[in-house]
């Protein structure tokens, strides 16, 4: 662990990115209100959501009965921490109201002891904290409590954060090692993020005190939820067993310093390394570092997708074994990429090492984005690498991969977690020391840091070129910390790094960089500028030969975009393409219909053209073709058809 860090949160950096911008105003001007009205149930001919309307009810504003998802409160709360985020990136009063008024309404149905959820306030009342396995109860705790912390801090506004510090009250008078007090961990992690959130926001040690236990608890006692179960004589799910659990499932199999291998729910673990790698960060924890780091390692290394996808097992959406990465029955969910994303800024925040900015990069730019319509009210919950239609989406196995994105869930947690992630991006691209201020992301913006107003203006993804415009605001020596993207090579012709005009030679670049970041120190003038320059090229990829799926495949990247190949460029039978060993791509900028202002790729391959019959001794005759490859974010929005991201290479 380095020298302690801070967070440049989103009030002081504004996005003024050609790509981003573009995003975020979609997010602000269609996508909120387009969830707010789901969230009221407004919108017809997609899944009933009532969850606010379940707010309504409890808090004896309206008469009904609760409908949805036992978790259904967390969507309200992830749309309101995207709300909160949206009014700094544009004010919006009357935005602002409604959301006021939505949090009048979670502070009645609160009740008297600090108790909030909709669920069993209208439902089960007396069966409250009993289940917490199946019931999310502490799960939708979580959220509810970053969303406070995240209104609180846009608006200045304390009644829903209020509201959370009676909730986490509540919760710590109930659980803890303390005499007296019942011993529990939840089934899905999140209250551990909410938790630490909030001791941020108010600094009461007891918030982070009881997101150690939590997190300290699980896998001391592997069969508490089976002895949980047992004594309640229930479930929530399905009927009633006394079968034992598989607790490697919610990963309460081992204590959390015993673990070394990222398994099952992909996102409760994302969620639970989150916490980790927050609390080791703000105790200066050794130990609980090297844990987070265990598991990081073992995810980068044996079962991260390409596109920054995570779980490739579609039961239990879950992480599989090491290399099995399955591309047309993955699973990768929107929000694990977008937990990968938590997970990385809180490393990186410890560890100032450009492969966690590099990881944040490629969730960005592939596997989050990926899960939202390019007219954004459409969304992916499953992001596979590979769509057959007629298969996916419909067969046995592959039900869970659809070949286009549906307006809404029943379990619509990844809609609202994606405006929250898009509408925060500033909070992930700066970061400050004593002596260094740090540029993790190469996305056009103003940052207002202590040591320096700091301008990016990039045209990344697309090219290779950033301006930083430096403003100091000391006299003072300090260092600017500029990360260079991995495949970024300055020996190459055309990549540079310049300040004031001045290139860097290649050879004392290298001295200067540490862990993919160029440290540039020097007493800063007004407008001193850096430039970083470098060729954007086509690469191929190769993965590793214990990946059975991909044995003879290559992917193609450009910067930090993965592509895909779709059938409405390429014709039918992706799979009887060959991408060439000699590959020469072209890139350009798609100028009109609905991919517009995207770099696609064309280049000539090849079409393997058999017989026609099921079997044959005929080999297939070689046809030479031109083919497009699209940005894989982009995938599935002209339509059902085909889609490979690994593709056979010629041979």
């Amino acid at each position: 662990m380095e020298q302690k860090v801070r967070e440049i949160g989103s009030r002081s950096v504004k996005i003024t990115d050609a790509f981003w911008s573009k995003i975020q105003q979609k997010v602000i001007d269609v996508v909120i209100p387009f969830q707010e009205k789901v969230l009221n149930d407004e919108i017809p001919n997609v899944e009933k959501s009532h969850a606010i309307e379940n707010f309504r009810i409890a808090a004896g504003l309206s008469e009904g009965e609760f409908y949805g998802m036992v978790f259904q409160d967390s969507d309200v709360a992830k749309w309101l921490e995207g709300v909160a985020y949206s009014l700094i990136v544009k004010p919006d009063e009357a935005l602002e109201t409604r959301a006021d008024e939505i949090i009048g309404i979670i502070e009645k149905a609160q009740q008297p002891d600090g108790y909030l959820d909709t669920y069993f306030i209208i439902k089960e009342p007396e069966h409250r904290w009993q289940n917490l396995h199946e019931c999310h109860e502490l799960y939708c705790a979580g959220h509810m409590m970053e969303a406070a912390a995240a209104y609180y801090e846009a608006t200045g506004k304390d009644k829903l954060l209020h509201v959370t510090e009676r909730l986490a009250d509540a919760i710590i008078n109930r659980f803890g090692s303390e005499e007296g007090k019942e011993h529990g961990i939840p089934g899905h992690q999140e209250v551990e993020i909410g938790l630490m959130r909030l001791y941020h926001v108010t600094g009461k040690e007891k918030y982070k005190h009881m997101a150690r236990y939590f997190l300290e608890e699980r896998g001391k006692n592997p069969d508490y939820f089976y002895e949980e179960k047992v004594k309640r004589g229930w479930q929530h799910w399905g009927q009633y067993s006394l079968d034992k659990l598989d607790v490697t499932y919610n990963q309460a199999h081992r204590t959390i310093y015993e673990q070394n291998e990222a398994v099952g729910h992909a996102v409760r673990a994302l969620y639970m390394y989150t916490a980790m790698a927050d609390l080791a960060g703000t105790d200066a924890d050794e130990r609980l570092y090297q844990a987070c780091r265990t598991l990081w390692d073992n995810i980068i290394q044996k079962k991260l997708y390409i596109t920054g996808g995570l779980g490739g097992n579609s039961e239990g959406e879950a992480f599989g074994p090491a290399y099995e990465l399955p591309n047309d029955m993955a699973y990768a969910e929107t929000c694990a990429s977008i937990a990968m994303v938590f997970f990385a800024h809180h490393m990186l925040e410890m560890d100032m090492d450009g492969a966690y900015a590099d990881i944040i990069e490629k969730e960005l730019y592939n596997s989050t984005i990926s899960g939202m319509q390019l007219d954004g009210e459409k969304y992916f919950y499953v992001n596979p690498l590979e769509c057959e239609p007629g298969v996916s989406g419909k067969l046995f196995g592959y039900r869970h991969a659809l070949p286009v994105r549906p307006g809404w869930y029943a379990c619509a947690c990844c809609p609202p977690n994606l405006i929250r992630l898009v509408t925060s991006l500033g909070k992930y691209c700066f970061s400050e020391s004593a002596s260094t201020v740090y540029s993790h992301l190469m996305i056009g913006q103003i940052a207002q840091t202590q040591k320096a107003k700091i301008t990016v203006e990039t045209s990344y993804p697309w090219e290779g070129h950033a301006v930083y415009t430096v403003e100091p605001k000391t006299d003072k020596v300090f260092t600017l910390a500029v990360h260079i993207p991995y495949f970024v090579d300055f020996t190459k012709e055309g990549a540079y790094l310049s300040v004031n005009g001045e290139t860097i030679p290649a050879a004392e670049l290298s001295i200067m960089m540490k862990k993919g970041y160029v440290y540039l120190t020097r007493t800063w003038q007004a407008k001193d500028q850096v430039v970083l320059h470098f060729p954007m090229e086509v690469r191929k990829v190769y993965a590793n030969q214990h990946v059975r799926e991909n044995a003879g495949c290559v992917a193609l990247m450009r910067g930090p975009v993965v592509y895909c190949f779709e059938g409405a460029d390429n014709g039918d039978l992706l799979q009887s393409l060959r991408i060439p060993k000699n590959l020469k791509a072209e890139a350009y900028l798609c100028e009109d219909g609905i991919l517009k202002g995207n770099v696609l790729l064309l280049m000539d391959g090849y079409r393997m053209a058999g017989s026609g019959e099921l079997y044959s001794e005929k080999p297939p005759v070689k046809e030479k073709v031109s083919l497009t490859a699209v940005p894989y974010c982009i995938w599935a929005n002209r339509g059902e058809n085909q889609m490979r991201v690994w593709m056979l290479e010629e041979f």
